[in-house]
């Protein structure tokens, strides 16, 4: 049962939020990429988060840092990849979650700006996230000391990245954070159908349109734009996240699924009656499902520090 602090922050959501990103839904992307980046670039940051712009194998990128922590080269560091069905968005949009991770954390994070669609269609953004990963070992950070993290389509990229590097024998990162990940563009979980009255964000027609975007006429279910068709087998650990009431909650369930089958270690927390967007929403308003949420990466990334550590 959803909590009552955590209904009050779904009715704001559902009232303002939600008709807002929908009704973006109808405008030319030329226009509604700035409205989007407005919108998730509302909220100010805390003072002491530190904003610094790296070029990283050649792909612009954001380091966020809280003052204070995370300043030794040898440090741990979060690999970031930001929402926006890969049509919209930037490291600068996910900034309130990327602040979220190095505060919860205590680590830097870098937050790739890849490619967009339609432009640059998969796979892009993959290239560029392999780009970065490729200079952070060249900078000298060890695999181990690597943890990836992406919300939504930044998700799904995150679990791309660690299937492209287990084929191509590279070595592999700590593990991974996936964030409501978009890991099934043939949209075959039944959520994508019981919860289209439910999601106060998404629509059937948005995924349909970033679909053709992203892949054109690729087929939905090729494995390294739709990770779910991938063989998981050999990857790190894996934490997944995802709202009851997403189109996508079996895009993360179903993963999860098949990675388990795959002998992967799994954490797995679907936050009853949550919407696409939790986090962003718990980095900026604490309520309990979120605060639940933010605790368990927390503890996954500790868990997965401790091991790199020992």
């Amino acid at each position: 049962m959803i909590s009552s602090e955590g209904e009050q922050v779904r009715n704001q959501i559902k009232s303002v939020v939600g008709p807002a990103f929908k009704n973006m839904q109808s405008m030319p992307l030329e226009t509604r990429r700035p409205q989007f980046e407005a919108l998730m670039s509302r909220t100010a940051l805390p003072p002491d988060v530190e904003i610094e712009e790296v070029e990283a194998g050649g792909i612009p990128c954001e380091r966020v840092r809280i003052a204070g922590k995370a300043q030794e080269p040898s440090s741990h560091v979060i690999l970031y990849m930001h929402g926006g069905w890969f049509a919209m968005g930037s490291a600068r949009a996910d900034r309130i979650l990327s602040a979220a991770l190095a505060r919860m954390s205590g680590q830097a994070v870098l937050s790739v700006n890849y490619r967009l669609a339609p432009e640059h269609p998969f796979p892009a953004a993959l290239e560029d996230t392999l780009a970065v990963y490729h200079w952070l070992l060249k900078t000298g950070k060890v695999p181990e000391s690597i943890i990836l993290a992406g919300f939504s389509a930044g998700g799904g990229l995150a679990l791309s990245t660690l299937v492209a590097l287990r084929d191509a024998g590279e070595p592999l990162p700590a593990g991974a954070i996936l964030l409501s990940p978009v890991t099934d563009w043939a949209t075959s979980g039944i959520s994508h159908t019981t919860n289209v009255e439910n999601d106060l964000i998404n629509t059937p027609e948005i995924i349909a349109e970033m679909r053709t975007y992203y892949l054109g006429e690729r087929d939905p279910r090729t494995p390294l734009a739709s990770p779910l068709y991938a063989d998981l087998h050999g990857l790190p650990p894996l934490l997944i996240q995802v709202g009851g009431d997403e189109l996508l909650r079996d895009d993360a369930t179903q993963v999860a699924e098949r990675a388990q089958a795959a002998e992967v270690p799994v954490t797995m927390y679907i936050a009853e009656g949550m919407w696409h967007g939790l986090h962003t929403a718990a980095a900026r308003i604490p309520f309990p499902e979120g605060q639940a949420a933010f605790k368990q990466i927390e503890n996954f990334i500790d868990q997965l520090s401790e091991n790199t550590s020992s």
